[in-house]
């Protein structure tokens, strides 16, 4: 790799100051004179007719400005990829997050109290809370007119794999679980609505796709999309929880209708009842392998897609294509389908349909490995992808394959050594007060960028100011990259400094106004160091190539569009086949654990990430991605759980029933690789990291309680409970 100046140094977060001195100013700290404040009327019912809405005694309190129903809505429907839900429920409610009715008064009290003066009359219709039942021919239709709650449906078929599974010499079969999980965002949703000085319908909000905020507020309110705009200021937090609209829609109407500002701020509890979670998968395994190779694999995943579509129609597809993991694996059948039910919208999540397979498939390789009496690491060696090979898809993996080396560096940090063509575990005896120490380790790997032939695109404008002698002096950027967290400005400054040979505290990249800023896309899909990073490195080349003598500001805007560098294609119905992603980052992680035989409870003691980055365009940013998506991961592993009651309400309604890691929960030694094998299309060969290191986390514990315990663990998360029932079970020969 050539030498740089800017891009793959350890830079400080261009908003580490505002941030470390509380000056960062996020969507709940906004506020205008003559301010007032709106609440939301929810579901009473998880599915049900409203039979009669009542607001006239929360109209008759003094200070109460309005009651806004579906009847103030132009068009009452919205959504990310099917405008299949309603802003404010006219007639049928599907989950009890759903609003009916927004109470906007002068007080955040008043409108508190108005809001419990709303009566709604329901008629309570058919529960169902259960895909599987869901997918029944005699299931009631949770929405009517459909053929069946069967929301979408795709397969893949490569090869042969009933001939395969008949010659195979072994088979193992297993069905995994992963549960719905929240986003657990730092800064519930909040948001402030107003008529800007051109009489513009503003929102100042946190969300990940501010343009497409903006045309789905436009589309509802009946207003031309140039009447609307949306401002993002700091976001706490979001992992895929803001990419669907979500308070939004709900500020600019009762800021529009009574034309004049309004706030809204959802407390925890209507965080959590409220907006989509990670979806839960039931994922049935049936591998064969013959002469020490697996040579086939069939596979079905049932995702819940809850009452509405979200970006279900993406998400499970994203499943399908990794769902035999970045393994030769020459016959190929998977079958993937989203259900609807009365839960939650699920919707994006770090990972996006990919944090669910490796769950399954990577315990299913160590598995392999045990009944073929091979070391997990030389068994998954003998199956990676390499340079030029091909997806169950039936399409050549992108280049820039460096899984190989991330397994290889992870396994040797946590303690394995090769030993000719195998790998040796390590030795770890009891600890003294008798807890059982494994070790374990698990491989994935994750699209960079929207798929299945979407037009991933980012635009950028640059303006540049010019020396005398027409040199780059300093620079402002203009993108409509939200960030929300990861890092995604300072590394676009990084690559505008890098491209205009500026320090990068002469590049001021300005904050996302939908008016000033272009559509960069969505704060999503691991994809803004790849796409926007392309369209700012452009945009700094056009700018400098237009320079003339004698001038002092060079101006340019590109648009990066991945479909011209990297072409996608959508599945096919009938096979699979297609061209399915631009690029993959890959990882391993490696674990190790102390479980208490008696109680079920694990430690986890140490945790080894390597990932491929392509290019690690600041390192230290790269350190901190990994330590919080280790969090996640373990999270995810061991405790996180969103539950419903059995009669379709919130059971986990805060953070004292939902668990979510603390410090005292993270491994106390925590190694991080960067693997750099560069991808040729991407800015300096990066490719991206946000979501992936997270995905190989679960599967990795849960292979290490394997070691330490001798048991599966097929349902998450891996609690101490269900980990006792396993022991028990195992105890009695009763296979789990």
């Amino acid at each position: 790799m050539r030498e740089t100046r800017s891009v793959g140094r350890s830079v400080r977060r261009v908003d580490a100051v505002a941030k470390v001195t509380g000056q960062a100013r996020y969507p709940a700290d906004y506020a205008m004179p003559g301010m007032r404040h709106a609440k939301v009327v929810w579901a009473g019912e998880p599915h049900a007719r409203i039979l009669g809405l009542d607001v006239s005694a929360a109209l008759a309190l003094p200070g109460v400005v309005a009651v806004l129903t579906s009847r103030d809505v132009p068009h009452n429907e919205f959504g990310l990829i099917d405008s299949d839900q309603q802003v404010l429920a006219a007639d049928v409610v599907r989950w009890t997050g759903e609003p009916v009715a927004v109470v906007v008064a002068e007080t955040e009290e008043l409108a508190e109290w108005a809001r419990d003066l709303v009566k709604v009359t329901y008629e309570p219709l058919p529960l169902l809370l259960d895909p599987i039942r869901a997918m029944a021919p005699e299931a009631p239709l949770i929405h009517a007119g459909r053929a069946s709650n069967v929301l979408a449906s795709w397969k893949i078929r490569r090869g042969d794999v009933d001939a395969a599974l008949a010659e195979a010499d072994l088979i193992i079969e297993a069905e995994y679980h992963v549960p719905f999980v929240e986003h657990a965002y730092l800064q519930p949703e909040a948001a402030l609505g107003y008529l800007d000085e051109e009489g513009r319908v503003t929102v100042v909000a946190a969300g990940q796709w501010p343009h497409d905020d903006v045309r789905q507020i436009s589309h509802a309110l009946g207003l031309p999309r140039e009447q609307v705009r949306e401002i993002v200021p700091y976001i706490g937090g979001a992992f895929g929880g803001r990419e669907d609209i979500s308070l939004q829609i709900l500020v600019a109407l009762a800021a529009w209708k009574t034309r004049g500002p309004v706030k809204m701020v959802w407390t925890r509890e209507e965080s959590m009842r409220c907006h989509g979670k990670r979806h839960p998968f039931t994922m049935r395994y049936r591998w064969g392998a013959r002469d020490g190779r697996i040579t086939a694999a069939r596979v079905e995943l049932i995702a819940d897609a809850g009452a509405y579509s979200s970006s279900s129609r993406a998400v499970v597809p994203g499943a399908l294509s990794v769902a035999v993991g970045p393994y030769n694996i020459p016959n190929v059948w998977v079958d993937a389908c989203v259900v609807h039910t009365n839960n939650p919208p699920t919707m994006a999540m770090r990972g996006f349909g990919t944090a669910q397979p490796p769950v399954a498939y990577e315990q299913h390789m160590d598995r392999f490995a045990r009944a073929l009496g091979e070391d997990p690491v030389s068994f998954r060696l003998k199956h990676l992808w390499e340079e030029g090979s091909v997806q169950a898809t039936g399409a050549p993996v992108p280049p820039g394959v460096g899984v190989k080396e991330t397994l290889r560096q992870a396994a040797q940090a946590i303690g394995w050594r090769p030993v000719g063509e195998r790998w040796v575990k390590p030795d770890l005896p009891p600890l003294p007060d008798g807890r059982r120490r494994g070790v374990g380790l698990a491989t994935a790997f994750k699209n960079v960028g929207y798929s299945f032939g979407f037009h991933d695109r980012s635009t950028a404008r640059v303006t540049v100011d010019l020396d005398h002698r027409g040199e780059p002096e300093r620079a402002e950027v203009f993108i409509g990259a939200a960030e929300v967290g990861m890092g995604v400005h300072t590394v676009l400054v990084q690559i505008a400094a890098e491209g205009l040979e500026l320090p990068t505290d002469r590049v001021k990249l300005h904050v996302v106004d939908t008016s000033e800023t272009p559509n960069a896309g969505s704060s999503s899909a691991s994809r803004h160091t790849f796409i926007s990073g392309n369209a700012v490195m452009e945009a700094c080349r056009r700018a400098l190539a237009g320079r003339t003598p004698g001038q002092r500001r060079v101006e340019a805007e590109y648009t990066f569009d991945s479909q011209d560098v990297r072409p996608t294609t959508d599945l096919d119905r009938e096979t699979g086949g297609c061209n399915p992603h631009i690029t993959y980052g890959y990882v391993t992680q490696a674990a190790e654990v102390a479980v208490d035989p008696v109680t079920g409870l694990v430690e986890v003691l140490r945790m080894v990430s390597a990932q491929d980055v392509g290019r690690a365009m600041n390192p230290l940013m790269i350190e901190g991605q990994v330590g919080g998506g280790l969090s996640m991961g373990l999270g995810y592993a061991l405790m996180e759980e969103f539950k419903l009651r059995d009669d379709g309400r919130v059971r986990t309604r805060n953070f004292s029933e939902y668990l979510i890691p603390t410090t005292l929960d993270l491994p106390s030694e925590l190694t991080s690789i960067n693997v750099e094998v560069p991808d040729p299309a991407g800015p300096y060969g990066a490719k991206g990291l946000g979501e992936h290191v997270m995905l190989p986390t679960a599967p990795a514990v849960l292979n290490a309680i394997r070691d330490a315990l001798g048991v599966d663990i097929n349902q998450l998360p891996a609690g101490p409970e269900r980990i006792w029932r396993a022991l028990a079970a195992a105890r009695k020969g009763v296979s789990q």
